[in-house]
């Protein structure tokens, strides 16, 4: 199985005949259903090629999946982590399988009805509040980012990965990085943030309940509204069978699903244009990095000839978001 060496992960592990499948979904780090036959677990390595620096970091993961299981937040509990190369060609980690629905085609969202889509949208909504009221240092998180600073820093940083990653020129998005540049909120105190929080991130229950939430590779402590950006964002982002998680009846608008957030966080949410712009560079950035692991053939998977073909519509999205000049 591309990434991954089954025989070398079993004589790690000292188990016995090992199987395993790659989940689909994935643009980043690599994820795969593992089994002994009795024990399951998912494991996660970083892509096969162009890491950008800071990027793919498994212990970071592994860190802060320690901490929010330990606080009870719906994350996979950690099971192994192993920080040599060696062994299967990365560093990698292992962690609990978690039973739960992935839902990535509007359609099929489309089948629980209105009233089951609302209330998982709004269950999502609350699962991002929840998180955001973690106090970084009560978990033990006190040290894993640099909250202050955090939106000027990001704005750096995102340019300098999309710098790194360039393989052609994108229309507007030099533009769109200027503008968010010249006007960056000041922020409230820090919280752990996700950084890639979706609907296809979260693994939801037969109660439409959040099982899990999956991915942190992004994470770090920063400004919480990041999360609520990207999430609105996301929303506005076809699924499988090109329609977008807002289309679907039930599911609240963008409006509705800030206004939610405001009301469960106590959180002022004026200034979110500002991040659902950003929101929206970021995401292109992302996928433009996307994008050029696959004109490189470094990608493993379906669906990647796609994504950049993404990447200019949503520096559209930031430019509309700012008010188109």
């Amino acid at each position: 199985m591309k990434g991954l060496d089954l025989n070398r992960l079993r004589d790690y592990l000292g188990t016995g005949e090992l199987s395993g499948t790659m989940f689909a979904g994935g643009r980043s780090n690599l994820t795969y259903a593992v089994t002994d036959g009795t024990e399951r677990w998912v494991l996660r390595r970083p892509p096969l090629g162009h890491v950008l620096p800071t990027a793919h970091d498994m212990t970071r993961e592994h860190t802060v999946l320690s901490a929010l299981s330990a606080a009870g937040f719906p994350v996979p509990r950690p099971v192994r982590l192993c920080e040599d190369p060696d062994v299967i060609g990365a560093p990698f980690y292992l962690m609990e399988h978690v039973d739960g629905t992935i839902y990535r085609d509007a359609d099929v969202l489309d089948d629980l009805g209105p009233e089951a889509v609302r209330g998982l949208s709004l269950a999502l909504v609350d699962t991002l509040a929840e998180l955001h009221s973690l106090d970084p240092k009560a978990i033990g998180l006190a040290d894993f980012g640099r909250p202050e600073g955090f939106n000027e820093r990001q704005v750096r940083r995102w340019k300098k990965q999309l710098d790194a990653s360039r393989s052609r020129e994108v229309p507007g998005i030099e533009e769109l990085h200027a503008r968010l540049a010249a006007d960056i909120p000041a922020g409230g105190p820090g919280t752990v943030v996700h950084g890639d929080f979706r609907l296809d991130n979260v693994l939801i229950g037969e109660a439409r309940q959040v099982n899990a939430v999956l991915d942190w590779e992004m994470s770090t402590l920063g400004d919480p509204l990041s999360d609520v950006a990207l999430m609105l964002v996301y929303a506005n982002r076809p699924l499988l069978g090109g329609r977008t998680p807002l289309s679907v009846p039930g599911h609240p608008s963008a409006a509705e699903l800030a206004g939610h957030y405001a009301r469960r966080s106590g959180r002022d949410v004026s200034d979110l244009h500002w991040y659902v712009a950003f929101a929206a560079f970021k995401l292109a950035v992302i996928l433009e990095g996307v994008h050029y692991r696959f004109v490189q053939g470094q990608t493993v998977g379906a669906g990647f000839d796609t994504v950049g073909a993404m990447v200019p519509v949503l520096v559209a999205e930031g430019h509309s978001s700012l008010g188109d000049d």
